[in-house]
């Protein structure tokens, strides 16, 4: 399952490097871009992992000295 996600990854750079919107950056920028390529895709996944992100670093900033 990990290793269909890191193909799809890398066909997403191979497009993103080529047709894409940042198609002037370097292929590593876009080999980036294909780790993450649901954020990137759909923009409300990014918004989600960044929120939880947030909520996760707060819980450590706040409750984790307390234990």
């Amino acid at each position: 399952m990990i290793s269909t996600y890191l193909v799809i990854g890398f066909f997403f750079a191979i497009y993103q490097h080529f047709w894409g919107q940042y198609n002037y950056k370097p292929f590593t920028y876009n080999l980036g871009q294909g780790l993450v390529w649901p954020a990137v895709m759909f923009p409300v996944i990014g918004k989600i992992v960044g929120g939880i992100l947030i909520l996760l670093f707060v819980w450590f900033v706040v409750i984790r000295p307390k234990l």
